[in-house]
């Protein structure tokens, strides 16, 4: 195991002020507890998270030293209805930073994952939280990079997994986590003049496009058939009845053999 050099990851061209964690609850949770003492562009990473979650309460597991595992302070200039935008900006940027730095071909599965060959890679979990100076909004990420065995019932896979080389050395953290906060940096800057073509970028890499999935949103399932993504990223789904509704948000999100 490689461990991240803190060094590395502060690159003085960026806004991040990096720290590296060696074993922490929660990135995000650290983030919010202390946010009023953060300046925006804080970044926490750890190389162990004892109580790392995803949506829904989810446990994010993942063994020390493997993966990445990393939380982000943010203050965007944009208005309050604005900052949903950035899950869809932040997927954008780990695809492209994953295309960028292996041959591999990751798909946005909408809302907030990301995917390999059918399997969960990437995971998103955007919380905001009120400080002594206004609003943030605390970002966190989890890319599997190194696991290689998963719990059962987990659909789940990792980069070094799906370049299929039993023989293949541990990925560079560092570099890999390099490439992705460029690339967050990057992607963050279209959230109010150029999301538009952000939006045909995310449709490019979309899993669920054309697929009929089941959603739950507030305690109802509702069944469709995905058309596409609007102008703000929600999805567009054909129902049943022949009608469409369009999902601003969903608690989970399965696609269905038909």
């Amino acid at each position: 195991m490689i461990p991240l050099d803190v060094t590395a990851l502060n690159d003085a061209t960026l806004p991040w002020q990096v720290t590296v964690l060696d074993e922490v609850g929660s990135t995000s949770d650290w983030l919010k507890q202390n946010a009023s003492n953060l300046p925006a562009g804080a970044v926490v990473f750890a190389e162990s998270q004892t109580q790392g979650r995803g949506r829904r309460d989810n446990r994010w597991i993942s063994p020390r030293g493997k993966d990445l595992m990393f939380s982000l302070l943010l203050r965007p200039e944009a208005p309050l209805e604005r900052w949903p935008r950035i899950t869809t900006l932040a997927a954008l940027a780990i695809s492209k930073a994953i295309e960028a730095e292996l041959p591999l071909q990751p798909r946005i599965k909408w809302p907030n994952d990301i995917y390999l060959s059918d399997r969960k890679i990437s995971g998103l979990l955007a919380e905001t939280v009120s400080t002594r100076g206004g609003m943030r909004l605390v970002l966190g990420i989890g890319l599997n990079v190194n696991a290689r065995a998963f719990a059962p019932g987990i659909v789940a896979t990792s980069l070094r997994n799906e370049l299929n080389s039993p023989a293949l050395p541990e990925l560079d953290r560092n570099a890999l986590a390099q490439r992705l906060l460029a690339a967050l940096h990057r992607e963050f800057q279209r959230l109010d003049d150029d999301f538009s073509s952000a939006i045909a970028e995310v449709r490019e890499r979309s899993w669920l496009l054309g697929k009929q999935i089941r959603a739950s949103v507030e305690g109802r399932e509702i069944f469709g058939r995905v058309l596409d993504l609007n102008e703000e990223g929600h999805l567009i789904l054909a129902l049943p009845d022949g009608s469409s509704r369009t999902l601003t948000s969903a608690e989970e999100v399965r696609a269905v053999k038909v």
